[in-house]
């Protein structure tokens, strides 16, 4: 399941609080801030989609993910491999690397992670 712009981006703050209360979600926004109805409509989808859970401490409920980041993104990457590189990573990896702004660093920084991961495979 997928999350909506709007839930992505209050996910996106609940990731880097770990556990938030209403005011701290409220918070984290630059302005214009959401309105409060907003943000539990936003929350109540999320938990609907078990993307989010909660604890109540009286009438208050602190939220926190119930999904990782990486789990995530790992899987929004796969399904853009799978949906427009023929499911091919090789694909994926040219494209990634002809056609974005990667300066010289950058490529042999992804050059030693994938000489990292070619030795971990070897093993």
């Amino acid at each position: 399941m997928q999350l909506s712009n709007s839930e992505e981006q209050l996910m996106q703050h609940l990731w880097k609080l770990e556990k938030a209360f209403m005011k701290d979600l409220l918070e984290a926004y630059p302005e214009p801030k959401p309105a409060t109805t907003t943000v539990a409509t936003l929350l109540k989808r999320m938990i609907d989609k078990k993307f989010v859970a909660y604890n109540e401490f009286g009438n208050s409920r602190e939220y926190f993910p119930l999904v990782q980041k990486t789990d995530y993104f790992s899987k929004h990457v796969n399904g853009l491999i799978k949906n427009f590189f023929n499911n091919s990573a090789s694909q994926f990896a040219s494209f990634f690397t002809t056609e974005t702004d990667l300066t010289h660093n950058e490529l042999e920084e992804l050059q030693k992670i994938i000489d990292k991961e070619i030795q971990k495979k070897k093993k």
